[in-house]
This record gives C-alpha cells, sequence and structure tokens, in this order.
C-alpha cells in the first residue's frame, strides 16, 4: 500500500472508531468496542480480520512464536483496542513490539475506555535497509484526543 493509501485507511479506521466512542460512550467491555469496530468497517467495504493469528520472526527470521492481533485490517494495518481509564507506556510498547515481531509497518492503538477518545497512529520505518545492526528501527507516533 502506498503512504496515502495508509494515511486514507487510518483516517476511514479513525472516523469509525470515533463515531463508536461518540455513540456507545465508554464503560463496556473491550469486545463490545471491537466488535462494533469489526461490524461497521466491514459494512464499510473494508477487509477485517479479528483475533487474527500472526506469527512472530526473531532477527534472522526463524518464527519463535505467535499473537493474536485484536484487528489486521486490509493485511497491513495492526490495531490494538483498549477499554481502559488510561492508555500507559505497556500498552504502546505492545504494539511497537507487535509490529516488529510481525514485519509490519502500521499500527494504531485506540482506548475507548475514557472519556476522551484516545487513538496514536505508529510506523515502523527501517531507514538503514539491512545495516540494523546499526540503528535500531525507527517508531513514530501521531496521537488525537478527542472530546465525546
Amino acid at each position: 500500500m502506498t503512504t496515502d493509501q495508509i494515511m486514507e485507511l487510518c483516517n476511514k479506521v479513525r472516523e469509525t472508531a470515533y463515531a463508536i466512542h461518540r455513540y456507545h460512550g465508554n464503560g463496556y467491555l473491550e469486545k463490545v468496542y471491537e466488535n462494533a469496530l469489526v461490524h461497521r468497517l466491514r459494512k464499510a467495504g473494508l477487509e477485517v480480520k479479528q483475533q487474527h493469528r500472526l506469527v512472530v520472526h526473531d532477527e534472522d527470521g526463524t518464527e519463535i512464536g505467535e499473537y493474536y492481533a485484536d484487528l489486521l485490517i486490509e493485511n497491513e494495518l495492526v490495531v490494538e483496542l483498549k477499554a481502559c481509564k488510561t492508555v500507559v507506556g505497556e500498552h504502546a510498547a505492545q504494539l511497537l513490539n507487535y509490529l516488529k515481531g510481525t514485519r509490519k509497518e502500521h499500527g494504531l492503538l485506540i482506548n475507548f475506555g475514557s472519556h476522551k477518545f484516545y487513538i496514536k497512529k505508529y510506523v515502523k520505518t527501517n531507514p538503514l535497509g539491512n545495516y540494523s545492526h546499526i540503528l535500531p528501527t525507527l517508531i513514530f507516533a501521531f496521537s488525537a484526543f478527542f472530546c465525546g
């Protein structure tokens, strides 16, 4: 996917998640928001895999484990959902590790559990290609907070 396509996809997810937050508010379990987001995104014509198995690789490509992404959208965007009062560093670390281990570049961390809607986009890039042992992978993050 091109950068423009990824941004368009992220915007669609953000708008949909925000609409869910406005309608349902906070207070439900994470699974309720997950199901609502899956329902609305599929209704909008997007390919959404729920609790999708992703393989984690070591630096040499060896398969070392697996995890289940809350959502994988269009086989490109990993979405980690939360329904907690506040997002903490461990939540971001979880998504960043998922991106690194699965070699996906784009992820969203969304929290429905607060009065304020929270979404943060992460982009994993490796500017040095095969020289990744010299410089750690760079992670860029963008945040948005909306009052419900």
